[in-house]
């Protein structure tokens, strides 16, 4: 039997939740000392990285063949000295350790789990008007410009009268023309009685277009912005003391005329990928001189943006003004009231107020000031409305989401009749929701890993009956398990690939996706812009089902759209009945409810490991990979994913995968550090991370071969979006699978502890879970802690207003 006993349970994972972490009663392994996150590796910009030193070195009581014992811990091996966790722990000169994001944020290392990362990319690929086809992540962006551009259309044409009867459609047109035609004398009224009612055709599904061979995917580095450009705004750089290498990124980022816009706007340099308020305040000092103060009207309103971007990189839409205001007050502003009034009079961020039927009819800077002055009146009151200050970016994709999923719901069929389907449903839970799917335009299906095969009984249904029905998932992984679910593999597309038009069906002639029922599963990983994004790209009566897991650890982009979607009630909600099947189906299904229990594993699906130090912990995390996990349960070490805390630290991603290769591919890294045989990860765009292979490398750049599909990296971009894959975080392990995984939790990862990691990292093993524990107590304790709502976001809110 393979326990998982109380208080040696599995190490502890970083957090996404704000779980405070007791000290553990027995002495904790000494942590490694942790070092800034490593960027380009996460795939998320969350909380992975909030553990980026929390190595773990615990005392492992197990022999190198941990494995093929029972995996039952000793007594107390695992526990290591206080004085060494203390030691360690002093590294930190922070009270608790910055999430992921805020941690690249700071060091400003590339990587998509930076803002930096984001804005830069954004920027690059804005840049390319090179005729070659575009990737994935250009059709990303070049969508959300659409999406953008018809949201100010729209908001244009109410602002404008509307003629009488021009906004019907439908039957409700057809019956204005007939009045109108009666009226005017042009036809009879009885023309218009019995006509008989076309038959509405029933679709068949189409029939799948042959496979193609697909040529090897560049990626592409977006083309730089012009050289007179650079060359002008390194001059006025050099002026300010400011590195010349900063010259190309913020040439992309303010454009042709970013010299103009730096020398007249110092503090327009924060816009820049890793650059912060201290730099800026240096070169804005370095050119005005004596002009320059702290609450100068130009840098107090780029501190506000600079302050909701970095928000955005936690999750948030949008902050409250109390603590923006609390923020440049800890940057020096001197009036932060009168900061944000001007910001939002100039049009920096959008203010809301809940509890407003729309607020952004009013005058931009009015609901802030009386709030304000309120709140100097009354320091000791709370604020009676929550005043949110937001980017408009996330608002009008807030907005815009909340809009098309109302028209979703609003414009369905909802009397269609699936009772044959429900009934030949492979279980209740299925039929369940291909009922409520039969009767409404929007749907939330919440479950665990065994829950997928009812969105997957659903796509099959539907195209029996000859709807157009498809699936899209998170990663390449995720496609692969659900066209293994449905039996087909055109019902599966990754989410990248639809709105690219890599994958799917198409366009309509219209611009909407040719789709009757799309189904969208690992919904968490749904941030706020591609959400919007993909509602705007569905047409009236498409039905959209949102599935997943509310368990998991949550998107990498800004916004909580499966968690808003659910608290709002905003649709039916069918709550799946099928339980994880096996030892660590138990273990994660107790993990979410807050209980760590004992299983029962004698099939050694769950093995503690417990060790004493960051050494010993990568040194056991090697050899269970290269040699305990192959021969005991027979998984080769190709198949078996390292998931821990963070990337720093001597535990962590970079000195595990540094570990790893030595071990399982040497080499000496002829390739931009990489050899043939590598397992890396490629980051295409903010927020993705695809696992690959490193075949070989030319003049055109690195290719990859990612799950058979040939990816080329260029040269220039090697570096920035290529990492080594054998050890993740599990913000980039969310949405994807392996048969078997080992989570290392290193002892300083306790601070950082949440039940959504732990969730997210001990649910991604199929067939066998490692553990290698470090962190005594205090896993039992952040599995404990309740689940906070650590994203503020308007959604909600406005999903709910038409109910009011």
């Amino acid at each position: 039997m393979t326990a998982l006993p109380r208080g040696e349970t599995p190490g502890s994972p970083a957090a996404d939740d704000d779980g405070v972490v007791a000290p553990p009663s027995a002495a904790v392994p000494a942590p490694s000392t942790g070092d800034e996150p490593h960027a380009a590796d996460e795939g998320s910009p969350t909380a992975d990285d909030t553990g980026d030193g929390a190595e773990t070195d615990g005392q492992d009581t197990a022999t190198d063949d941990d494995t093929d014992a029972s995996g039952a811990p000793g007594d107390g091996d695992g526990s290591a000295s206080a004085e060494g966790n203390a030691s360690e722990a002093g590294a930190d000169t922070t009270p608790a350790p910055p999430s992921e994001a805020e941690a690249e944020a700071e060091d400003g290392s590339p990587g998509e789990d930076q803002s930096g990362d984001a804005e830069g990319e954004t920027a690059e690929a804005g840049a390319d008007t090179a005729p070659a086809p575009l990737s994935e992540a250009e059709a990303e962006l070049a969508a959300q410009r659409e999406l953008r551009e018809r949201i100010e259309k729209r908001k244009a044409e109410k602002e404008g009268p509307i003629a009488a009867g021009t906004k019907l459609s439908g039957k409700a047109a057809d019956l204005l023309a007939a009045v109108r035609a009666v009226e005017s004398g042009e036809q009879p009224a009885t023309s218009f009685f019995d006509s008989p009612a076309p038959a509405a055709p029933r679709r068949t599904a189409p029939t799948p277009a042959p496979a193609r061979p697909r040529a090897p995917e560049p990626a592409r580095a977006p083309q730089g912005a012009p050289p007179e450009a650079v060359a002008a705004t390194a001059a006025v750089l050099a002026e300010g003391g400011a590195p010349a290498a900063l010259a190309g990124p913020a040439a992309e980022t303010l454009g042709a005329q970013a010299a103009e816009t730096l020398r007249a706007d110092p503090w327009q340099l924060l816009a820049v990928p890793g650059v912060g308020p201290e730099q800026a305040d240096g070169f804005a000092r370095a050119l005005l001189g004596a002009e320059c103060g702290p609450d100068d009207v130009r840098r107090t309103d780029a501190l506000v943006g600079w302050l909701l971007e970095r928000a955005a990189l936690r999750g948030h839409t949008a902050l409250d003004a109390s603590e923006v205001r609390a923020a440049l007050a800890g940057r020096s502003v001197t009036d932060p009231e009168a900061a944000v009034r001007h910001a939002v009079a100039e049009g920096v961020v959008l203010v809301f107020q809940d509890g407003q039927e729309d607020p952004g009819d009013q005058e931009p800077g009015a609901p802030a000031e009386s709030t304000e002055g309120a709140e100097a009146t009354e320091p000791a009151g709370p604020e009676p409305v929550q005043v949110l200050l937001g980017l408009d970016r996330y608002a009008l994709a807030e907005e815009s989401l909340a809009d098309g999923l109302a028209r979703l719901v609003n414009a369905c069929e909802k009397d269609a009749d699936w009772t044959e389907a429900a009934s030949a449903a492979s279980s209740p839970s299925a039929a369940e929701l291909i009922r409520a799917v039969a009767a409404h335009g929007l749907v939330a299906h919440t479950g665990g890993e065994a829950a997928r095969a009812e969105p997957a009984a659903l796509i099959t249904a539907a195209r029996a009956l000859g709807l157009r029905a498809l699936g899209t998932v998170h990663s390449v992984d995720g496609r692969r398990r659900l066209a293994g679910a449905t039996g087909d593999p055109e019902t599966a597309v990754t989410l990248a690939g639809l709105l690219s038009g890599a994958q799917g069906p198409g366009r309509d002639e219209e611009g909407a996706i040719a789709v009757d029922l799309l189904v969208v599963l690992d919904a968490p990983q749904l941030d706020v812009e591609t959400a919007a994004v993909l509602v705007e790209s569905l047409a009236d009566g498409t039905r959209l089902v949102l599935s997943g897991d509310p368990g998991v650890l949550g998107s990498a982009g800004a916004g909580r759209v499966f968690a808003d979607v659910l608290a709002a009630r905003a649709c039916p909600q069918v709550v799946s009945r099928t339980p994880d099947p096996g030892p660590i189906g138990e273990l994660v299904s107790g993990i979410g409810i807050g209980e760590l229990n004992q299983v029962e594993a004698p099939g050694k699906e769950v093995v503690i490991v417990p060790v004493r130090d960051a050494g010993e912990a990568v040194h056991r995390t090697v050899q269970l990979v290269a040699d305990s996990v192959p021969r005991a349960i027979g998984v080769p070490s190709s198949d078996t994913q390292v998931i821990t805390v963070g990337h720093g630290g001597s535990a962590g991603t970079r000195a595990l995968n540094a570990a790893l290769k030595q071990r399982l591919n040497p080499g000496p890294g002829r390739f931009g550090g990489f050899d043939p045989g590598d397992r890396v990860v490629h980051v295409p765009a903010p927020g993705r991370v695809v696992p690959a292979v490193v075949v070989s490398a030319d003049a055109e750049g690195l290719r990859l071969d990612c799950a058979g599909t040939e990816i080329v990296v260029a040269q220039e971009r090697v570096e920035s979006s290529v990492r080594h894959g054998w050890a993740l975080s599990a913000h980039q392990a969310a949405g994807m699978r392996w048969p078997a995984v080992v989570v290392v939790l290193p002892g300083d990862a306790a601070q950082g502890l949440s039940r959504s990691w732990v969730y997210t990292a001990f649910g991604r093993g199929e067939r066998h879970l490692s553990v290698v524990h470090g962190v005594d107590q205090a896993l039992p304790r952040a599995v404990a802690q309740p689940p906070a709502q650590d994203r503020t976001t308007r959604l909600r809110t406005l999903l709910e207003a038409p109910a009011r």
